[in-house]
């Protein structure tokens, strides 16, 4: 026969074809099947071992030596041929389509091994490596390849850390000296001593710079950098080629974005171009722990999620988009399919430009891309394929990916949104719940099972809140986008437009701030857990068990509204339940003495649900967590006895969700950068400061207390702001409190001198988290029953120092820390008797 095919030979090839169709139609319900039968077979897990092996090939070998990668590439290369050409008896069991499979792992294998050897050897090649052991001082032409961000202040010790301008760049050339330029491309990590305003910030990946710096060596093992580039001085950069054309372009539309948020209220404005373009430059430490606490933190980074909601303005809702009746704005314009997918393409790369051709854009644009198609062509089958097609292709693109936690989270989260988010959804379903209730909590509950073992290791906490908070944001997430999206695209050419559309944009956008401050403020938010692997591995073995007890107690409706009554408890702690599970605080309470690490914190029982604070500690998270156990939702006045950092740094946790009437401070302004930061801080809340002078009475209720130091115009003694602390003799229900701030021996034996240190005091809060200078007179008149040291558990200052809490001691104190007792609660109990407890 001239090339036709029997009858006889066809029925084999396509029995199974007939048979899956058949159970295709069976499952629709229908005789003819459903129109658009979303059901297409087992899922297609062939690519997924190239994308797995390939992963872990490029994570072991970026940073081995070059021969050992060399040694992967020839291996598998040889192992995949042997593979393919394979003929001999030993192969005989073994299918042709399983050696091709294998064959196909190898040659993924041998391809990262290259890419990866290939990309680790930027950081060896060349001369910087050797200049950055050496820190070597250069002139250099860099190539930056990302924003400039701005790094937070950080407490260390009693001031905060300077910031400066974080830059990733390439070093195109090198000089030594009056040596020669040498060429190279070696990728480095630029760090300018810079503040906000500077000019530094304001410069564009792409741009080419001319500096004069010091090279060191990588800060830790492993980083894709060369070396560190510390640049001298606070000139402005020298430029030597500006920005290319694409990139101008973006930072035009990212400038107009912040131009229009401009006159929004502060949540909106820092969080709305975080949302479209990643911009979180405007987001403040305290919104973006809120974040964290929460797991909305994806919200504040460019995810698939924002390309899927733009393009399915485009095409539709899912599975509309190759039906007769299309839906989105294509067929409104009349666009053909190909044009559709044309265009797609082109907001794609647009959106990818905009964001900045990052690693982590690269990522979100690749898997936002393989929700679209599940999104747009409804085949359920072709998910999983394309995601693994995704993953090698942006492995093998920049093998750095293979080591980012931001890569996995993001892989992850997409595979559970494709393959167990169908199957919740469906149970959910079976049980009564309306589809699309079905379809947010399966999305929500599945990305945070697969993704929160990961986020522990990072954070070492897992949020109990993270999926009710998850779902009530995602209803405000689409609309905060489109109009963010559309914001930036009318701003470069109608500001007043674009700037209509950005306050239609915060209301969403303050929604979804709002969701992320109300849920890290509740008590239970979030609970302790081990940040290793194996901790990973025991959240993910407590997550699989729950959720198998919870499909059996499901059919139980007394057992489920017990267990969610339990998490809401456990959530939410009323404190009437937890003073009675815990004893926590101890009824009666008088003073407390906040666990907040190296500093002090201080809180006066002022009546109900009310407190004076004396210093807010360091942290903001940790004041805050002890305001909330002690149940104050009410300061009348805080007092800041100094501005160092360790007394003002947690400010933003006092004034964090409650009625603060005033702040008091001392009148030295030192540090200048901290008092300004307690003037900004007041000012946002619109909340009077004022300045503490000796003699002043103040009463609150059964709380007064007189400032007694500084004197009205206070000279600065050796020690500086410690002698200028604000110094206060407190009393509640007959209890009197010495509160000494930092003060030092001169400003003590100043303070004695003056009549202001009464005899015999209840209870001393030790100056200076108990450091070895303590005027000894001032303890011998004071003689307290008890004495509060405030101080950090291991702190490389020696606090307390052993002589001090000695000589306390000898005076008949009963002397207790926070680094050992934790909190401290000063009670005083119905037979009078003066006791304190540890929380």
């Amino acid at each position: 026969m001239s090339g036709g095919v029997s009858a006889e030979s066809r029925t084999p090839a396509a029995s199974a074809p007939e048979t899956a169709r058949d159970e295709v139609h069976a499952a629709s319900g229908h005789r003819l099947g459903a129109s658009h039968p979303r059901q297409e077979g087992p899922t297609d897990l062939r690519l997924v071992p190239p994308a797995l092996a390939a992963w872990a090939t490029a994570a072991l070998t970026l940073t081995a030596p070059g021969a050992g990668a060399v040694a992967v590439v020839a291996v598998a290369l040889v192992l995949g041929a042997v593979l393919l050409a394979a003929r001999w008896s030993a192969w005989s069991r073994v299918s042709a389509w399983s050696r091709l499979s294998l064959a196909a792992v190898l040659l993924c294998v041998a391809a990262a091994a290259a890419s990866a050897g290939l990309h680790g050897a930027d950081l060896r090649r060349g001369p910087v490596p050797e200049l950055a052991r050496r820190y070597a001082t250069v002139t250099a032409e860099v190539e930056l390849t990302s924003d400039p961000r701005l790094t937070r202040p950080r407490v260390d010790g009693n001031r905060t850390t300077p910031t400066a301008v974080l830059i990733d760049a390439r070093v195109r050339r090198v000089t030594v000296g009056a040596g020669a330029a040498v060429g190279t491309r070696a990728p480095v990590l630029m760090v300018v001593r810079a503040s906000k305003g500077s000019p530094w910030l304001g410069l564009l990946p792409s741009t080419r710079l001319r500096v004069t710096a010091r090279l060191a060596p990588a800060l830790t093992g492993g980083d894709r950098v060369a070396g560190v580039l510390r640049v001298r001085g606070g000139a402005a950069p020298e430029v030597v080629a500006r920005a290319s054309a694409a990139q101008r372009f973006a930072g035009r539309l990212r400038a107009g974005l912040r131009e229009a948020t401009d006159g929004l209220p502060a949540d909106a404005r820092a969080l709305l171009p975080g949302l479209v373009v990643g911009d979180t430059s405007r987001i403040t430490p305290e919104l973006d722990e809120a974040f964290k606490e929460t797991d909305l933190a994806h919200t504040l980074a460019v995810s698939g999620s924002n390309l899927t909601i733009i393009l399915i303005l485009l095409i539709g809702p899912p599975g509309t988009a190759q039906r007769a009746e299309r839906r989105g704005l294509a067929p409104r314009l009349g666009l053909s399919l190909r044009t559709t997918a044309v265009c797609g393409g082109a907001l794609t790369l647009a959106f990818v430009v905009v964001c900045r051709p990052d690693p982590s854009v690269l990522r979100a644009a690749a898997c936002g891309a393989v929700v679209l198609l599940a999104l747009a062509t409804g085949r359920r089958r072709s998910l999983l394929p394309a995601l693994a097609t995704a993953v090698l292709l942006l492995v093998l693109f920049d093998p750095w990916l293979a080591r980012s936690y931001g890569f996995l989270l993001s892989v992850l989260a997409t595979g559970a949104l494709l393959v167990l988010a169908p199957r919740f959804s469906a149970a959910l379903q079976r049980r009564g719940v309306r589809p699309r209730w079905a379809e947010a909590v399966a999305a929500a509950g599945a990305a945070q099972m697969v993704c929160a073992p990961v986020v522990a290791v990072l954070s070492e906490r897992v949020s109990l809140v993270a999926v009710p908070c998850n779902l009530l944001a995602e209803f405000a997430l689409a609309p905060a986008t489109v109009l963010g999206f559309a914001t930036l695209a009318t701003a470069p050419v109608a500001m007043p437009v674009a700037k209509a559309l950005a306050w239609c944009a915060s209301w969403p956008t303050g929604w979804i701030a709002s969701i992320a401050r109300t849920g890290a403020a509740l008590p239970g938010a979030g609970i302790d857990w081990p940040g290793s692997w194996a901790g990973a591995g025991l959240l993910l073995l407590v997550t699989v068990t729950g959720l198998a007890v919870g499909r059996r107690l499901w059919r139980s409706p007394w057992w489920c509204g017990l267990g969610a009554v339990l998490l809401v408890l456990a959530v939410v702690q009323p404190p009437p339940l937890v003073r009675v599970i815990g004893g926590w605080p101890p009824p009666g309470w008088r003073l407390v003495a906040c666990d907040v690490g190296q500093g002090d914190a201080l809180v006066l029982a002022a009546g109900e649900g009310a407190g004076v604070v004396v210093d807010a500690g360091p942290e903001p998270g940790l004041v805050d967590r002890c305001l909330r156990a002690l149940a104050v939702t009410r300061v009348p006045l805080v007092v800041l006895t100094h501005f160092h950092a360790d007394h003002v740094a947690g400010l933003p946790g006092v004034l964090r969700g409650r009625a603060v009437g005033e702040i008091q401070t001392t009148g030295l302004q030192e540090p200048a950068e901290q008092a300004e930061f307690v003037r900004r801080e007041a000012a946002a809340r619109g909340i009077p400061v004022t300045r503490a002078v000796a003699g002043e009475r103040r009463r609150t209720g059964e709380l007064s207390w007189r400032v007694l130091w500084p004197p009205s115009a206070p000279v600065p003694g050796p020690e500086g702001p410690n002698d200028a602390s604000v110094t206060l003799l407190a009393e509640s229900a007959g209890v009197r409190f010495l509160l000494l701030g930092d003060l030092e021996p001169p400003a003590q034996q100043a303070l004695l001198r003056a009549g202001g240190v009464p005899e015999g005091v209840d209870v001393l809060k030790v100056a200076h988290h108990g450091s070895a200078y303590q005027d000894p007179e001032l303890i011998r008149r004071a003689a307290p029953r008890v004495a509060l040291i405030s101080v950090g558990e291991d702190n490389g200052y020696g606090h307390p120092a052993p002589g001090t809490v000695a000589a306390l001691r000898e005076g008949g104190a009963a002397v207790l820390r926070t680094d050992e007792d934790g909190a401290l609660a000063v009670v005083k109990g119905a037979d009078g008797e003066l006791r304190v407890a540890g929380e």
